[in-house]
């Protein structure tokens, strides 16, 4: 019966039977014993059927645990001689992804931990090494991956993200319809949004039917986008312009508070949105912004530019028009920091109204997803290498269809 009971649970189906399950108490271990009863098998190389046996190797397998024994799955797996092919082949089986020492259980829910805590932790949960984890999750990743299709990826968003210590940064390419990360690559540089139209081929999709990028004013990927993308528009989103008048604030805050000093402690009240002060700082901004500081007229300004992009409702040529007022108004303020920003937005107007034709031009998505890898490496203090940061990052906002889901929840019908 209990025999029975484990075949059923491990999914097995005849000719494969569990032949016998040993328990041992003291050890906290279960080992359950595998056979394949039949001396045919169907030839893996050719498929050709009734195939005699040529000999058998032994095999184990890491399982889920039963309830407190680590439980293990042995076997002596038959390897086939096929008359038709003339190969020796060794059989698949169905409990174990081929060249892994754990079966598929174990590794769906080794991923399922690994999206909520760092890797180290789920290895000291699973009680195995980390190593093993990592290329389990590298592994399926990289199956999982190569089964998607981006035939229908017409708006992308680029952007980069940091790596580790250093200037050690990760190009991330997102479909901005689908909100899914696909396609992910060491650098920064021009190079990237080449190699990305090479791997968008191999997934069924084609560089040529991309419309838009949207992107940061990144001179890098602008040059890329230009070069391996040229029937593309370039977007600049306001999400950026709005950075880069955060920015142009605070170098006014800065060089004001060699006379003012106190400013030094009113930076966030200057760069938060309105929306998000906490009482102290509301407190502080329901005078500052009326003083006579350079800092206050800056302020003002950045948050007629976010006014801008808030107003969803108006059209694409209400909001040009309503920029190019505030161009104007920039470019005589006498605060070099702003006509500095004044002369950016003119250098990139065309992307910038480009992002005003349709509101889903934007990489606010790209922003919020590229904090989930980041916090995920925080929470795992660095990884040790690129190729690990990648495949949590795919892992995390990939949205890949082809992952094994967790053993520990009911399969949707």
């Amino acid at each position: 019966m209990q025999e029975a009971l484990f075949c059923q649970a491990l999914g097995l189906a005849a000719p494969w039977v569990v032949e016998r399950v040993a328990l041992d108490v003291e050890r906290r271990r279960i080992d359950l014993y595998v056979v394949w009863q039949s001396s045919h098998a169907t030839c893996p190389a050719c498929a050709a059927t009734e195939q005699k046996l040529h000999d058998h190797r032994q095999r184990s397998w890491r399982h889920l645990d039963f309830f407190q024994f680590e439980a293990y799955v042995h076997c002596a797996l038959p390897r086939v001689s096929c008359s038709a092919c003339g190969c020796t082949s060794q059989l698949s089986v169905p409990w174990a992804r081929e060249g892994s020492r754990f079966t598929l259980m174990f590794e769906a829910l080794a991923l399922t931990l690994a999206r909520e805590m760092p890797v180290a932790a789920c290895a000291r949960i699973l009680r195995c090494a980390d190593n093993a984890l990592w290329r389990q999750i590298d592994a399926h990743v990289g199956l999982a991956r190569a089964k998607e299709s981006y035939a229908d990826v017409t708006v992308i968003g680029i952007d980069e993200t940091s790596c580790a210590k250093g200037h050690s940064y990760i190009t991330l390419v997102h479909d901005l319809q689908q909100a899914r990360l696909i396609y992910a690559t060491p650098g920064k540089d021009a190079s990237t949004v080449q190699r990305f139209t090479q791997d968008i081929k191999s997934h069924q999709g084609r560089p040529e039917a991309i419309k838009v990028v949207c992107m940061d004013m990144s001179k890098a990927f602008i040059a890329g986008a230009g070069q391996h993308l040229p029937q593309a528009a370039i977007a600049f989103d306001g999400f950026h312009v709005v950075q880069l008048a955060n920015r142009a604030v605070d170098a006014v805050r800065r060089e004001e508070a060699k006379g003012e000093r106190w400013l030094k402690k009113t930076r966030w009240c200057w760069l938060k949105d309105k929306a998000r002060w906490t009482d102290k700082e509301q407190a502080k901004m329901d005078w500052l912004p009326h003083a006579r500081l350079k800092t206050a007229r800056a302020w003002r300004m950045k948050e007629a530019l976010r006014d801008i992009y808030r107003n969803s409702q108006a059209d694409a040529a209400t909001r040009a028009q309503a920029l190019k007022k505030w161009l104007h108004w920039a470019q005589r303020c006498r605060l070099q920091p702003m006509q500095d920003l004044a002369k950016t937005i003119q250098q990139h107007w065309a992307g910038i109204l480009k992002a005003f034709d349709a509101s889903h031009l934007h990489t606010g998505y790209v922003e919020a997803v590229n904090s989930l890898p980041q916090a995920a490496k925080a929470k795992a203090r660095g990884y040790a290498t690129a190729d690990h940061f990648i495949a949590m990052a795919f892992l995390i906002a990939g949205k890949l269809t082809h992952l094994p889901g967790s053993p520990l929840q009911k399969a949707r019908a």
